[in-house]
C-alpha cells in the first residue's frame, strides 16, 4: 500500500498536500468472514461507534456470531440488543445462504473483486458500499473507490469541486489501479479536517 500511496502523491499535488498536513494515512484491516459482514451490515447508515456497541450486545447475546447461531435467534433477541427489524433480515438471509452453501466466504482471497461483487451483490441487504468495504478492508482489493461513502462524496466536492457522481468516477480513473490507497487519503483528509479518528471493531 505504501508503493501506492507514494504513487498517488507523486501523481497528485492534492494527496501531497494531505500526507504534508497530516502525515501517512492508516491502513486498517478487518478480518475476513462472516463476523465482519455481519458487522458491516451493522454499520449501515449509522455511525461507527453506534454499530460497534451493537455487535458487542448482539456478540453477548449470541455467544458466537455464526450463521448457525445467527439464524435461529429469535427477531426479539435481535431487537433486545438494537438491531432493526430489516437488519435482522439481512443478517439472517445471510446465514441462511451460507448455511445452504450458495456462497463460500473462504473462496473470496482466490477471486477477483468483480467476481467477488456478482456474488456478494444477489444477497438482500448487501449493497455497493458494503461490498467496497469488505473489498479494501478484508480482501485488500487495489483498485476500490466506495462513491456510495458520503464521506469520500464529500471529500471529493471540497478538494477537487466536483459534485456529479458520474464525474466523481471518471476523475478517479486516473488513479487506477490504486483507487483504494485514494480513497484511505480521502478518508484521512477528512477524518484529521475534523479532528475524528474511527476504532473499528472488525
Amino acid at each position: 500500500m505504501k508503493h501506492a500511496i507514494d504513487h498517488l502523491a507523486n501523481l497528485e499535488p492534492v494527496f501531497q498536500k494531505i500526507i504534508d498536513q497530516y502525515g501517512q494515512p492508516k491502513i486498517p484491516y478487518r478480518p475476513q468472514g462472516f463476523e465482519t459482514l455481519v458487522v458491516l451490515i451493522l454499520e449501515q447508515q449509522v455511525s461507527i461507534d453506534s454499530a460497534k456497541a451493537t455487535f458487542l450486545k448482539l456478540k453477548t447475546k449470541a455467544v458466537s456470531i455464526e450463521p448457525q447461531t445467527l439464524v435461529v435467534m429469535s427477531d426479539e433477541d435481535f431487537r433486545a440488543v438494537g438491531v432493526s427489524r430489516q437488519k435482522t433480515g439481512y443478517i439472517k438471509g445471510l446465514s441462511q445462504i451460507i448455511l445452504n452453501e450458495e456462497i463460500h466466504l473462504e473462496s473470496f482471497s482466490e477471486k477477483s473483486a468483480v467476481e467477488v461483487r456478482n456474488e456478494l451483490i444477489k444477497i438482500k441487504g448487501i449493497g455497493h458500499w458494503t461490498i467496497d468495504v469488505y473489498l479494501m478492508f478484508s480482501l485488500q482489493a487495489q483498485d476500490v473507490m466506495p462513491l456510495g461513502d458520503i464521506a469520500v462524496v464529500n471529500t471529493l466536492k471540497e478538494l477537487f469541486d466536483i459534485h456529479d457522481k458520474e464525474a466523481m468516477e471518471a476523475f478517479a480513473m486516473q488513479w487506477a489501479p490504486y483507487r483504494t490507497a485514494a480513497t484511505f487519503l480521502l478518508w484521512h483528509h477528512y477524518l484529521n479536517k475534523r479532528n475524528r479518528s474511527i476504532e473499528y471493531l472488525y
